[in-house]
C-alpha cells in the first residue's frame, strides 16, 4: 500500500454516489482525509460554489465524480439537463481547481459515451475525436468531452495538472436500480428478479440484443481512479476496461440464469440498442498506472444481485430531483 495519501486531503465530488463511495473508502484506507460535499448543500452547477468548497477545505487533490447520469431512456427524456448540468459542473470544478493554491491535481471522469458511434473496436484513445457520439448518448457524452478540452488547454496555458479517465459501463453493489435512471445491468437484474417473484413466464427487453457492452466492476474503477490521482502524468485520456465484450443478449441470459428466471425473453426491436459495440483498449492505463481489472463478470454480477436482494429499498429509491 502506498504511503502517498497519508495525511492528504481529497475533495471527492459525487463521493456519496455509487462509484464515489468506493473511491472514498479506498482513499480512506490509504490514509487520506476524504471530503464529500453533498449536492443538496453545494450545487456545483452554480458559479462560485466550487471556489467556496476549495477555500473551505484546501484539498491537495480533487476527484470530480459528480454527474447527472442515466440509461438510454433517461438520456432520451432529459437530454438538455444532462448536457447542461454536466457541462457546468465540470467547468466550475476545473476552473476553481486552477485558481486554488492547495490543489496539486484534479481527476476527471469521462464516459465511453463520448466515443464516436462507429469506432473501431477495441476503442483506442486516438479515436476519441473521429466522429459524433451515438445519438441517444450524445448530449451527455459531449458535455463530458468538453471537460477534457478545458483541462488540456488549462494544462497548456497554466500548467494545471489533471488526469482524465474513460471507464466502460460500470456495475456492482450500490448501483442505481430505480427505473428512471438505471443502466442496463441493474435494470435487467430488477426485471428478472421481479419476474421470478411474480411467477411471470416472460420479460420484455429493449432492442435486438445484438449490441455489445464492456462492463467494469465498480471496485476496479475505484482502484484506477486512486492510482491515477497519485501516479498519472500527462494530458491524454486513459481508457478503463476489462477487454471482455458481452452482447446485451448474453448479459440478459447470464442475469436470468443467476437469479433463476427460465422464462421467455421477448425482444422489442422498436426500442433503441444504443451504441452498436463497446470495448476499449486499456493498454495505456495498464502501462502508465500498472492497473488492470480483476473482477470476473459472473462473480461481479452475483455480488450485485446479492446486494440488490439485501438492499431493495435503498436500491430502488427514486433519484433526488
Amino acid at each position: 500500500m502506498s504511503h502517498f495519501w497519508s495525511g492528504r486531503r481529497v475533495l471527492v465530488t459525487g463521493g456519496a454516489g455509487f462509484l464515489g463511495r468506493r473511491v472514498v473508502a479506498r482513499l480512506t484506507d490509504h490514509g487520506a482525509d476524504a471530503i464529500v460535499p453533498r449536492s443538496a448543500d453545494h450545487d456545483l452547477t452554480r458559479p462560485g460554489v466550487a471556489e467556496e468548497l476549495l477555500a473551505e477545505h484546501a484539498p491537495s487533490h480533487i476527484v470530480h465524480l459528480a454527474a447527472r447520469v442515466g440509461g438510454i431512456g433517461y438520456n432520451q427524456a432529459e437530454p438538455a439537463p444532462l448536457y447542461l448540468s454536466n457541462l457546468l459542473m465540470g467547468t466550475h470544478v476545473i476552473e476553481a481547481a486552477r485558481h486554488a493554491p492547495s490543489v496539486e491535481k484534479t481527476v476527471l471522469l469521462g464516459t465511453v459515451c463520448s466515443y464516436p458511434k462507429f469506432t473501431p473496436v477495441p476503442f483506442n484513445e486516438d479515436s476519441f475525436w473521429d466522429g459524433y457520439p451515438e445519438e441517444t448518448n450524445a448530449p451527455y457524452g459531449i458535455a463530458k468531452k468538453a471537460q477534457l478540452v478545458h483541462a488540456q488547454v488549462n494544462a497548456e496555458q497554466y500548467g494545471q495538472r489533471f488526469s482524465y479517465l474513460i471507464p466502460t459501463n460500470l456495475y456492482g453493489p450500490g448501483d442505481k436500480f430505480h427505473p428512471s435512471v438505471s443502466h442496463v445491468i441493474p435494470a435487467l437484474i430488477a426485471k428478472c428478479v421481479d419476474a421470478v417473484e411474480a411467477g411471470h413466464e416472460s420479460i420484455d427487453v429493449w432492442g435486438t440484443g445484438t449490441a455489445s457492452r464492456e462492463y467494469l466492476y465498480v471496485d476496479d474503477a475505484a482502484a484506477a481512479i486512486v492510482l491515477a490521482a497519485e501516479l498519472h502524468e500527462g494530458t491524454q485520456p486513459l481508457n478503463l476496461g476489462t477487454n471482455h465484450e458481452v452482447t446485451i443478449r448474453e448479459t440478459v441470459e447470464t442475469i436470468a440464469r443467476l437469479v433463476g428466471f427460465d422464462g421467455e425473453l421477448r425482444w422489442d426491436p422498436t426500442k433503441p440498442d444504443g451504441q452498436p459495440r463497446r470495448r476499449v483498449d486499456a493498454t495505456r492505463a495498464e502501462q502508465q498506472l500498472g492497473w488492470h481489472a480483476s473482477m470476473p463478470f459472473d462473480d461481479g454480477l452475483r455480488a450485485t444481485i446479492d446486494w440488490y436482494l439485501a438492499n431493495r429499498e435503498d436500491a430502488t429509491r427514486p433519484p433526488t430531483p
